[in-house]
């Protein structure tokens, strides 16, 4: 996990943001082809400790398995370049709109918690 903003959000083992997807279910992801090369999804199962949530995989339509947290597929995002950034969280991109993963599983309340941009267009 990592502090961003003011909310305590999932990373990924490099530290990277970790986010969800408005339109997925707990079962599907509907990010795939040029989205899933701006947001990729999480592969395979990721080992977590001190986490309070239930991990899962479901299977993308290529076949490879996507972690989710709490029914939410998980994503990071490649216009974060750096680790604790989430300049991703509240873009609305692909369909759909993007949050950053909390501890809790869902996005924080009152809207995004960090202030990095978006502004990309997509």
């Amino acid at each position: 996990t990592a502090h961003v903003g003011t909310a305590t959000v999932l990373t990924n083992s490099k530290g990277f943001t970790l986010y969800s997807f408005a339109p997925d279910t707990p079962t599907k992801s509907s990010c795939n082809g040029a989205c899933a090369v701006n947001w990729p999804p999480v592969k395979g199962h990721v080992p977590a400790s001190g986490i309070n949530g239930t991990f899962t995989t479901i299977k993308r339509p290529d076949g490879s398995a996507q972690e989710t947290f709490n029914g939410h597929p998980l994503y990071t995002f490649v216009g974060d370049k750096a680790p604790g950034q989430a300049n991703g969280n509240g873009v609305n991109a692909f369909g759909g709109v993007w949050h950053e993963i909390t501890t809790s599983g869902t996005a924080p309340a009152g809207g995004p918690a960090s202030t990095g941009g978006g502004g990309y267009g997509y």
